[in-house]
């Protein structure tokens, strides 16, 4: 279908730095989506009901207009997560994509009500073999003083395609924590958007990403701030092997109105090969006076010393590696109290770099 553009930034920067977008030209969108049936729905607590969702909904920004078209007209799931939940139990919506389930384009609404405290784990897996396609959108009203984690993890093959578009609507004193693991597919495109509307609200973001052979990676992360003195902190972390490459694109914006509001982010990339290529472009818009904003992005190798420190203890080259990016996911992994995700994480990111 010719070259898809995809996750443009909200403000143009200079042409030679080639991350307005992204431009792919080796996927092909489904036209006929079929079913995707191999959905599992974990949910302890009657306080939350999952409810099917309206398909009637306008994104800010979102990853692409022909993508989001795609999922408002055809979405072959469409769930709703009402949360009125206080004792922060788990909900888990588990996707296994197999060879009679091999498209997903779902549309998922999460209200988190007044009062509400919960976590959320959204996981995406698929078999070796199997060439998937995901095309999602998650929506999030967090009303206030509702407390929300949300987990995303994303296990799929490296022949796969993962496009994601995460919007939130973030009210007074409402917090809601992303924890992010991006470890699948061929191309894993991810537009993400933070609308923190009310006073004292608050958003944190901890991503953690790995990439192989010559996959794609592509985040832009997207945070206005709009009430007094609310929040948003955005950290991701990352390595890059063989050809892989990754682009970082971080924005926070303090729209007027925003006194007191405060805005970090923060990327750092690890390039375990010569040929990985690593793109940052870390942004900060202001239209406010007294706010606190503050970016920073670097790549680079693992630290000789290091290495050889943890070799001189009988670790190979490889298993020394594998230390060391473990360490620095370590922090962004223990946010995960489901012990066996967190076991599932390990394991794949072993799989990842052997």
């Amino acid at each position: 279908m010719g070259i898809l553009k995809l996750n443009e930034t909200p403000v143009r920067t200079s042409r030679n730095f080639n991350i307005n977008n992204i431009k792919l030209d080796d996927v092909e969108i489904p036209e006929n989506i079929g079913s995707f049936d191999n959905v599992e729905i974990i949910n302890s607590t009657s306080e939350i009901t999952v409810e099917k969702s309206n398909n009637n909904f306008n994104l800010t920004y979102g990853i692409g207009d022909i993508l989001v078209k795609k999922v408002k007209e055809e979405a072959n799931q469409n769930l709703k997560l009402v949360i009125n939940n206080k004792n922060d139990d788990v909900t888990k919506l588990n996707f296994k994509f197999d060879n009679q389930n091999f498209n997903l384009f779902e549309n998922v609404e999460i209200i988190a009500n007044e009062n509400s405290k919960s976590t959320v784990i959204l996981k995406y897996e698929s078999n070796e073999n199997t060439k998937c396609f995901h095309n999602g959108v998650i929506r999030i009203l967090a009303k206030e003083n509702s407390v929300l984690h949300v987990i995303i993890a994303n296990f799929m093959n490296s022949v796969s395609n993962n496009f994601m578009s995460i919007e939130n609507s973030i009210e007074s004193n409402a917090n809601v924590k992303y924890t992010i693991v991006a470890f699948g597919g061929k191309n894993s495109i991810t537009n993400y958007y933070s609308n923190l509307i009310g006073d004292f609200s608050e958003n944190t973001i901890n991503a953690i990403y790995l990439g192989n052979e010559n996959e794609v990676i592509d985040l832009n992360y997207i945070g206005e701030l709009r009430g007094e003195k609310s929040n948003i902190d955005i950290k991701a972390i990352g390595a890059l092997n063989q050809n892989a490459k990754k682009n970082f694109k971080g924005t926070i914006d303090f729209k007027k109105g925003c006194k007191k509001a405060k805005g970090n982010e923060e990327e750092f990339c690890m390039l375990l090969s010569d040929k990985a290529k690593s793109i940052a472009l870390p942004m900060l818009l202001c239209s406010e006076e007294d706010v606190e904003g503050s970016h920073s992005s670097s790549a680079g190798k693992a630290e000789e010393k290091e290495l050889f420190y943890i070799m001189s203890r009988g670790f190979s080259l490889k298993e020394a590696i594998k230390l060391i990016i473990r360490a620095k996911f370590n922090k962004t992994i223990e946010n995960i109290q489901d012990k066996e995700l967190r076991r599932q994480i390990l394991n794949e990111m072993d799989k990842k770099l052997d």
